[in-house]
C-alpha cells in the first residue's frame, strides 16, 4: 500500500493529519520516502501543507470537483471526437470487452473498488489511445491521479453502477456507428453523471 493509494482509497480520510513516523510504520518504510511522497502528493493536490501544522489530505470540496470535472468533461469530450474518426476495429472490440469486463466485475457482487475502477480506466483509457493525439493523452495522464479519486468516490455507492453500465454502452455505441456528435454528447453526460454524484455525497456528508 503506497500513501497515494491510501488517500484514493479513503484509508486515509479528506482532512486527516500525516504524520511521518505513523506512516513510515504503517507502510513499512524510512520517514525519508514518506517525506519525499508528500512532497509529490502536495504537488497533485492530494495533500495540502498547513504551516506551523504539518500536512493533511486535502479535503473534496464542491468547487475542486467541478474544477477537475470541468477540465475532464472538455477533453474527454474531445478524445471521442477524435476516436469517432479514429478508433479502428481491433479497438472497439477492446472496447466492448471492456465495458463487458466492468459489468461483470458489477453483477459478480464480491469485486474489490480498485477492479472496479481499474476496469472502467480501461475503458477509457482505450478511447484516448484510439484519438492518436500525443499531446491530449499526456495531458490526460497528467490529471489521473486527481480523476482517480473521484472515480472513487462515484464508485462508493452502489446505485451508480447501473448508471455508468448504461452510459459506456451508449458511448460504445456511438463510437461503433462513428456517430462524433452522440459520442461527445455521451461522454459528457457521462462526466456530468460523476460530478452530480459526488456533489450529492459531498452534501449529504456535511448534513
Amino acid at each position: 500500500m503506497t500513501l497515494r493509494r491510501a488517500i484514493l482509497l479513503g484509508r486515509l480520510r479528506p482532512g486527516e493529519r500525516l504524520m511521518e513516523i505513523h506512516l513510515s510504520e504503517l507502510l513499512g518504510v524510512s520517514r525519508t520516502p514518506v517525506r519525499e511522497a508528500i512532497r509529490q502528493l502536495e504537488t497533485e493536490g492530494l495533500v495540502i501543507m498547513v504551516p506551523r501544522h504539518g500536512a493533511y489530505v486535502n479535503s473534496i470540496t464542491e468547487k475542486s470537483v467541478l474544477d477537475v470535472l470541468e477540465v475532464r468533461r472538455a477533453l474527454e469530450g474531445l478524445a471521442a471526437s477524435r476516436a469517432s474518426r479514429r478508433i479502428t476495429a481491433e479497438e472497439l472490440s477492446k472496447l466492448k470487452v471492456a465495458y463487458e469486463k466492468y459489468e461483470r466485475l458489477v453483477d459478480s457482487g464480491n469485486a474489490t473498488p480498485e477492479e472496479i475502477v481499474e476496469a472502467d480506466i480501461e475503458f477509457h483509457e482505450i478511447i484516448l489511445l484510439a484519438t492518436e493525439n500525443d499531446k491530449l493523452i499526456s495531458i490526460m495522464n497528467n490529471l489521473a491521479d486527481q480523476l482517480c479519486r473521484y472515480r472513487y468516490e462515484y464508485i462508493k455507492e452502489s446505485e451508480n453502477h447501473t448508471t455508468i453500465i448504461g452510459e459506456h454502452r451508449l458511448i460504445y455505441k456511438a463510437l461503433e456507428e462513428q456517430n462524433e456528435d452522440e459520442a461527445v454528447r455521451m461522454t459528457q453526460v457521462h462526466v456530468d453523471s460523476q460530478a452530480d454524484a459526488v456533489i450529492r455525497q459531498l452534501k449529504r456528508i456535511s448534513e
